[in-house]
This record gives structure tokens, C-alpha cells and sequence, in this order.
């Protein structure tokens, strides 16, 4: 009989019986927080190359150190550049020689510095990529796009505001490129019938396309139309479209599923009752800031009997233009009348009554309405997943309460500049599911009604209190040991708010957004926990707190590894704390604003330490005071500037102040 090779206990580690897929799926469980596979990474050799190979996609922040990342991430098929301030020919040069076959989708969307040469070096090197992203790349040219013609499997390509690129460059692209399913050519202002009409001639497979605010007119539009496979189709701000265009729906496009022709403005109920006979398929319907939403537009798209999604934002609306829609035989999940002008109890009331599996509905800044509709929708919509209701300023505050006795399904509820009070956050607080929560400028809310919110909505993920001036730090309190999940929140001008919401928030280890300016008791000392505690922080507004100083900066700068933007304009942060800051290399954004510590020498030299800048923001006083080679010298590196003049707020105050006196206030 054969011995069992005996492993020697001391040796032995039950990972080393794990097939390395099985490892792969453990690796997957860990999710999108870097540290926990970095953590993983550094257990020991065997595991840092099988993390190696594990990564499938990049994200990173500076082109300078591709060369080393990709050597260390050989298997990578998903590179997303936007976060790289300077991506010259020569950094496409190195992904197309370490990425090869293997690359399958690139992002360059934020990106520049490079040509149609770094294009074609890449295209012709990593013959699979099937999704380029090139939005924002307004320099390039025609030779840009024959480039990308030459990337034969492409499927996915987007050129949004790529303003330089002709019919000619898009021609070239429909040639090349048969397998695109996806173009999205928004802003592209060179593009017009010639081009877009090459596309639906020789680009069959499209199933989405986006053609927003292009020079094009009915010509081209009867060939986009009779692609047989078209799901998705976006128009907006497409000003040469009118009735006659839709005219030529009733050829075919029986494939549409969702048209977006927003800010159309020469459509009326003529052109869209071509919809009614041919997009039979159509779910999804968007008409945004268009025509008035009357009688005779809503009688014309009855018929559309699978449509579950409608978006009428910033149209003039009639009550018996609603009433129509709420007569529809079609079930309606999805309504948005955000800014309609004309949206009354009488009509919204008629519309909901009859739609009662509305699942999102948006009536953002519809200032008629009252508490009639909102009993009406919390009676007839009990599936309500999602409710928009910012500026409703004419409904009560006892009329809230029925939010939470009958839409206790709801997951985003939007109540900022409202009169709820404490009654209603209570009735409110019955809506378990709720992940987003707006209070701005609900100025009769306490700690009273927030504690409930935060005893019994521990799956809240974004909370905005923008204003909201009567809460105190027993309402943060609640909230950050109830909802520990919590990613964003917004206490700014909470006056009362101080260092003691902060340490309790330093406990929702996932906050990724603060934004607390005008919290002038928020001081370095709360500032220390956040950075200690939330170290997925990216995003921190700390204007006007004015007792952050130095001390603050520093542990900032040891301990939020993920910061990509900041906030310290009227703080008390001198030189040396903004220089400190350079240590976090994913810093992109930086508003320095009426800071009495800085002077020219201390900015100067921050902002050259700062490798990863690609926006500043600065007082135009320094403008004269730092150097012109300054400025070259980190445009050259991708960052951008941009100059306020505003009058320091002390200023402003004291002005105000005279003002008042003289009229006698």
C-alpha cells in the first residue's frame, strides 16, 4: 500500500488545498474596497500573484506609473483612465504593448494629451477591444477617427463633445467598425445627415444611439429609423427634427424601446402620433421641456400600450392633458413632471388615482399642488420605491404623515424645502427601505423626529440636512449609530452641529461624502475622527469652519488615502497644512478661498507637490503673485484653474450690516 505523504504541521495551510479558482471566488466576496484586497495581497507571496492575476480592471490615477501597474496586473481587460490628468501618445504606447490581446475596454474620457498617432498605435496592438470611450476629447481630429476605424471588433464607442470630428472622420468609422452596437455622438457638432446616415447604412448591429443636440435633420432620421435592431434612441436638443421627421416611424423601428427628444421643440402631437402605429414596443418615453403636454399630445400616445416610463420635466402641462394620461389603459411604472408648469391637485390627482403601480414618481418643484395630491398619491401608489417632492412649498405639514402609513416600501424620499415637522419624520421613519433621505431646508424638523430616523432606518446610505438649523448633535448621533452603512451626508450651515457628530460619524466606515461648511463649531478634533475612521472618504467640504486648522490637515493627509476632493476655503489652514496634503496622490480637486495663512511662496509650492491636481481653485489676488511658469508648468500636467473675486464673507456681512442701519432695520 502507497504512504500518505504527510505534510509537516508547522507546513501546512489549508489554502494550499484551494484550487486557485476557488480563490478567484473568494477574492470576488472581498468587494469594491481596494484595502481589503490589498490587505489580501500582502498575506504572502503566493498570494500577491494570485491577486495579480485575479484583477480584471484599473482605475488608476496618475499615466506616469502605467508601465509598473500593468507589469503588476497582467490580466487587466478594463482600463479606465478618466481619472488621469495627462495621457500622452506615449502612455497609450505602453498599455498596447503590456495589455495586448488581452484589453478589451478603455476609458479615456477625461483624459488628454494624445493624438490619432497614440490612437492607431493602440487599435492596432489590442486587436480585441470592443469599448472605447472617448468623450471630452474635443481636440481630436478626423485622422482620430480613421484610427479607430481600424478596431474591427468594436462594439461600444462614445465621442461625446468631440467637436472637431466631421462627417468625413464618422464615415470612416461606420466602414470600419460594422459590430458597433453603441455610438453615442452627443455634441459632436461637425456630425450632420452625411455622417449619421453613413452609420445606419453600414452599422446594422446598433442597438443604442445617441445623436443629442446634432445639426441633423429628416433626411438622415427615416435611416436610423429602419435599423432593424435600434432599442435606444436619444434626440435631444435635435432642433432640425419636427413632425415631418416622425413621419418616417411608420416605415418600421418596430425594435424601439426607449426615445428620448427632449428640448425638441418643433414637435408637437402631429409628429407623435406616428409613435402610436409604429413603436409598439416603445417603454420608455422622455419629451422634456418640449411642447405643452395638452389634450390632443396625450390622446397621441395612447396607444402605447407597453410604455412604463414617462418624462415630461420642465413642460407646460394642462390638467386635461394629465387627465388623459390617467385615462391610458397602459400601466404606468415610472412618472416625472419635475418643474411643470400647470400641475394641479385637479389633474395629478386624476392622473395617480388611475396608475396605482407607479413605482418613481418626480413632482419636483410643482408648487400647486397641496395636500390633496399627496393624500390622493399615498392612497392610490402604496408600491412607491421612489418620491420626488422638492419646493411642493403649498403642502401642509400635517399632511406627511401619510408617507409613511401607506408608502412604507419607499427607498428615496426627496422632501427638501418642506414644511415637514417632527410628526412627519416620525410617520416617516416607518419606511424601513429608505436609502436616500433629503431634509434641505426643512426648517421645522428637531432631534425629536431624526432620532426616530435613525432608530429605524438603518439601511439609509445618503441623508441631506442642508440647512436644516434646529437639529443638534443628538440627531447625528442617532443617525451614525443606527444607520452604520451610511456613504454621504450634508450638514452644512447646521449651526449646532459640532465635534461630537463627528466622532460618532468617524463610526460609518463606508461615509465617502461630508460636506459640513458653516459648522463653526466643528473643529480639528472632529476633523481627526472622520480621517481616522472613514477612510473611503472622497469627498470633503469644510468652508467657512473656521476652527479646522493645521492640526486637522494632517491626519487628513496619513489616514483618507481615497480623497479626491476638498473644500478649505475661510479655514484656518495655513501653508503648512495645505502642504501636507500633497501626500494623497488621488487629490484631484482643491478650492482655496480667503485663507488668511497662505501666501504665495506656501500655494506655490503645495500646488507643485500635488502630483495628481486637475482642478484649482483660487482667489484671483494671487493670480499676480505666483509665477507664469507656475501655471504652464501644471496645465502641462493636466490641471486646470479657476479664479474667484468674491469679496471676503466678513466683508459682505459688515456691508449688509451698514445697510440695515441705514434703512433703519
Amino acid at each position: 500500500m502507497k504512504k500518505q505523504k504527510i505534510v509537516p504541521e508547522s507546513n501546512f495551510w489549508s489554502f494550499d488545498l484551494l484550487s486557485e479558482e476557488i480563490v478567484f471566488l473568494i477574492l470576488d466576496f472581498l468587494g469594491e474596497n481596494p484595502f481589503d484586497k490589498k490587505s489580501f495581497s500582502l498575506v504572502c507571496r503566493s498570494f500577491y500573484a494570485i491577486e495579480s492575476r485575479h484583477r480584471k480592471s484599473l482605475k488608476p490615477l496618475r499615466s506616469e506609473h502605467l508601465t509598473k501597474v500593468l507589469n503588476r496586473y497582467p490580466c487587466v481587460s478594463t482600463l479606465d483612465l478618466s481619472l488621469c490628468p495627462r495621457v500622452t501618445d506615449a502612455s497609450l504606447g505602453v498599455i498596447s504593448g503590456c495589455c495586448k490581446e488581452m484589453l478589451r475596454s478603455i476609458n479615456l474620457s477625461r483624459s488628454k494629451f494624445f493624438s490619432h498617432v497614440g490612437l492607431s498605435n493602440l487599435v492596432m496592438n489590442c486587436g480585441n477591444l470592443v469599448e472605447i470611450d472617448l468623450s471630452n476629447a474635443t481636440e481630436l481630429k478626423d485622422l482620430a477617427a480613421a484610427a479607430i476605424a481600424e478596431a474591427k471588433n468594436l462594439e461600444k464607442l462614445w465621442l461625446v463633445r468631440c467637436k472637431s470630428i466631421t462627417d468625413i472622420g464618422i464615415g470612416c468609422i461606420a466602414v470600419g467598425c460594422r459590430k458597433l452596437r453603441l455610438l453615442s455622438l452627443k455634441w459632436c457638432l461637425g456630425v450632420g445627415d452625411l455622417g449619421v446616415g453613413l452609420i445606419a447604412v453600414k452599422c446594422k448591429e446598433i442597438r443604442s444611439l445617441d445623436l443629442s443636440f446634432l445639426p441633423i435633420s429628416n433626411k438622415c432620421l427615416s435611416q436610423i429609423l429602419e435599423l432593424q435592431h435600434l432599442e435606444d434612441l436619444v434626440l435631444e436638443g435635435c432642433f432640425g427634427i419636427d413632425d415631418d421627421s416622425l413621419a418616417a416611424l411608420k416605415l418600421g423601428c418596430k425594435s424601439l424601446q426607449k426615445l428620448d427628444m427632449s428640448s425638441c421643440q418643433n414637435l408637437s402631437h402631429v409628429g407623435l402620433l406616428s409613435l402610436t402605429s409604429a413603436a409598439g414596443c416603445l417603454r420608455q418615453l422622455i419629451l422634456s421641456y418640449g411642447s405643452c403636454v395638452d389634450l390632443a399630445l396625450a390622446d397621441s400616445l395612447q396607444k402605447l400600450s407597453m410604455l412604463q416610463s414617462i418624462k415630461l420635466d420642465g413642460c407646460q402641462v394642462t390638467c386635461s392633458g394629465l387627465k388623459a394620461i390617467g385615462n391610458w389603459c397602459v400601466s404606468l411604472k415610472e412618472l416625472s413632471l419635475s418643474k411643470c408648469v400647470g400641475v394641479t391637485d385637479e389633474g395629478l390627482s386624476s392622473l395617480v388615482t388611475r396608475h396605482g403601480d407607479l413605482k418613481r414618481l418626480d413632482i419636483t418643484c410643482c408648487r400647486k399642488i397641496t395636500h390633496v395630491s399627496l393624500a390622493h398619491i399615498t392612497n392610490s401608489c402604496t408600491s412607491l420605491v421612489s418620491l420626488k417632492m422638492e419646493s411642493c412649498t403649498s403642502i401642509l405639514a400635517e399632511a406627511f404623515v401619510l408617507i409613511g402609513q401607506r408608502c412604507q416600501f419607499l427607498e428615496e424620499l426627496d422632501l427638501t424645502d418642506k414644511e415637514i415637522d417632527d410628526g412627519g419624520l416620525k410617520s416617516i421613519s416607518r419606511c424601513s427601505q429608505l436609502s436616500t433621505l433629503k431634509l434641505g431646508i426643512c426648517l421645522n424638523i428637531t432631534d425629536e423626529g431624526l432620532i426616530d430616523i435613525g432608530m429605524c432606518c438603518s439601511k439609509l446610505k445618503e441623508l441631506d440636512l442642508y440647512r436644516s438649523a434646529e437639529i443638534t448633535d443628538l440627531s447625528i448621533l442617532s443617525i451614525a449609530h443606527g444607520c452604520t452603512g451610511l456613504e454621504m451626508i450634508n450638514i452644512a450651515y447646521c449651526k449646532l452641529i459640532s465635534d461630537r457628530s463627528l466622532v460618532a460619524l468617524s463610526k460609518c466606515p463606508k461615509l465617502n461624502t461630508l460636506e459640513s461648511r458653516g459648522c463653526p463649531l466643528i473643529t480639528s478634533l472632529g476633523l481627526t475622527a472622520i480621517a481616522v475612521g472613514c477612510k473611503q472618504l472622497s469627498k470633503l467640504d469644510i468652508k467657512k469652519c473656521h476652527n479646522i486648522d493645521d492640526k486637522g490637515m494632517i491626519p487628513l493627509a496619513h489616514f483618507t488615502q481615497n480623497l479626491k476632493q476638498i473644500n478649505l476655503s475661510y479655514t484656518s489652514v495655513t501653508n503648512v497644512g495645505l502642504l501636507s496634503l500633497a501626500s494623497i496622490s488621488c487629490l484631484q480637486s482643491i478650492t482655496v478661498l480667503h485663507m488668511n495663512g497662505l501666501t504665495p511662496s506656501g500655494l506655490a509650492a503645495a500646488l507643485l507637490a500635488c502630483g495628481g491636481l486637475t482642478k484649482v481653485k483660487l482667489q484671483t489676488s494671487f493670480k499676480s503673485l505666483l509665477p507664469e511658469c507656475l501655471f504652464g508648468h501644471l496645465e502641462a500636467r493636466g490641471c486646470s484653474f479657476q479664479w474667484r473675486d468674491k469679496i471676503f464673507q466678513a466683508e459682505l456681512d459688515s456691508k449688509s450690516w451698514k445697510l440695515q442701519l441705514a434703512d433703519g432695520e
